[in-house]
């Protein structure tokens, strides 16, 4: 018995060696496929007829196109990703509210965190009055742009400037996009935000008092206009960073996925490019996915109930 306690283990951990041979199968394959299509295609640039001419644009794939109208509404991708969302939202947190359980399945421990997650940035940042009045909307902002985040790495068939036959039937192609990726979108939900906080602070200071508040505590007469100045703006330019901050980082980081996974390949006319590229587009892609979806949605909300609770205080 003890001899065989004492002899050396030769087959390793089956995990390991399995997750190892899978990986050296997926590098396999991806050299091979670099070898093959430099063998083909060679390394000579074949662009595309439409890229030639400068009639292709990877930008075209952002641009919102309206498929039908329902009165002074443009209906479009845009449009349909918002509409996902609300579904998406609302059905969750129903369906969860109406199964509630003292042991709690994958769903509701994730919407449970999403709660705390929101309660703690509220409270951090506001007093009991305001928590109670605005932890719904910082909950809400929070979970609606996660969700339009998330969705937004699903491809769906969206993009309908460039179409493919099924059948007979014109079908658009598939395509990632985020509803935030287009600055409308970010910049509704920011005007939003400074309305509030705006509010806030002129309720609890009165206008004048405002923007006494605004100006930091121990500033001599002669800086006092200019520090005035540079205050009242640096109010307004909350705007951009709330709105800009969530539409530059969805639209470069989308933009990023198409390039790395394909779309520089088609621009420079080499498939072996496109090849080459695709394990970077995979990783950027999980990045963004799993990281910036969330980060981003986190830092909207947390600003959020920064600026509300900060209109209240003084420098």
């Amino acid at each position: 018995m003890s001899a065989l306690q004492g002899a050396p283990t030769t087959g390793g951990t089956p995990g390991a060696s399995r997750g190892r041979r899978i990986l050296w199968t997926v590098v396999g394959v991806w050299v091979a496929g670099i070898v093959f299509f430099a063998a083909i295609y060679g390394l000579k640039s074949h662009k595309a007829p439409a890229v030639a001419s400068g009639a292709f644009s990877p930008i075209d794939e952002f641009k919102l196109d309206t498929w039908f109208k329902l009165g002074p509404i443009d209906f479009n991708k845009g449009v349909l990703y918002l509409l996902l969302t609300i579904a998406i939202t609302v059905g969750i947190m129903g369906y969860v509210a109406r199964r509630l359980r003292q042991r709690p399945g994958r769903l509701q421990v994730a919407i449970e965190w999403c709660y705390e997650f929101s309660r703690s940035m509220a409270r951090e940042n506001l007093d009991d009055r305001l928590m109670r009045k605005y932890f719904p909307l910082i909950a809400t902002l929070f979970v609606f742009i996660l969700v339009t985040n998330l969705i937004g790495y699903i491809p769906l068939p969206v993009d309908s400037t460039n179409k493919f036959n099924l059948f007979g039937a014109h079908i658009p192609s598939f395509q990632i996009y985020a509803a935030d990726t287009n600055v409308a979108f970010p910049l509704i939900l920011t005007l939003l935000v400074f309305i509030l906080f705006n509010y806030e602070g002129i309720r609890h200071h009165g206008f004048i008092g405002y923007i006494k508040s605004l100006i930091p505590s121990g500033i001599g007469k002669g800086l006092l206009p200019l520090i005035t100045v540079i205050e009242i703006l640096s109010v307004f330019l909350r705007l951009i960073s709330l709105s800009v901050r969530l539409w530059a980082n969805l639209l470069a980081g989308h933009l990023l996925i198409a390039f790395m996974s394909g779309e520089l390949g088609v621009l420079v006319g080499q498939t072996v490019v496109s090849w080459a590229l695709l394990p970077l587009g995979i990783a950027i892609f999980m990045f963004e996915a799993t990281l910036i979806a969330v980060l981003q949605a986190f830092i909207f909300a947390i600003l959020t109930a920064i600026y509300i609770g900060s209109s209240v205080s003084s420098h």
